[in-house]
């Protein structure tokens, strides 16, 4: 069976910095797009940062451009988000997901979520 795991959350201060990870198990995981979105309460999902699975190519959403690195390993069926100068806004549940399109096969994968808190 399919599993995502996060890992990296917690508190920090503004201004600080933490990793997320998301190690994938019973997957290929190469040929997955991966993707961190967040979600804050009473806020919609929010996607944050995607990576590609054949060329390691990333997206990310404006709010966290040039704060936010994500990265994946695909040895180690792992995706990271490096995430700097982290501000209260940014405080909300990180998920991680898995997705696969081909033509009208289609598979999506979520993990169940942590949470980062940025405050004083």
């Amino acid at each position: 069976q399919v599993q995502l795991v996060e890992s990296g959350g917690g508190l920090v201060q503004p201004g600080g910095s933490l990793r997320l990870s998301c190690v994938a198990s019973g997957l290929t995981f190469s040929i997955y797009n991966m993707t961190w979105y967040r979600q804050a309460p009473g806020k919609e999902r929010e996607l944050v940062a995607t990576i590609t699975a054949d060329d390691d190519i990333t997206n990310y959403a404006a709010s966290v451009k040039g704060r936010f690195t994500i990265s994946r390993d695909n040895g180690r069926h792992t995706v990271s988000l490096q995430m700097n100068s982290l501000q209260p806004e940014d405080t909300a549940v990180y998920l991680c997901a898995a997705k696969f399109k081909f033509g009208t096969l289609e598979y999506n994968y979520w993990g169940q979520g942590t949470q980062v808190t940025v405050s004083s």
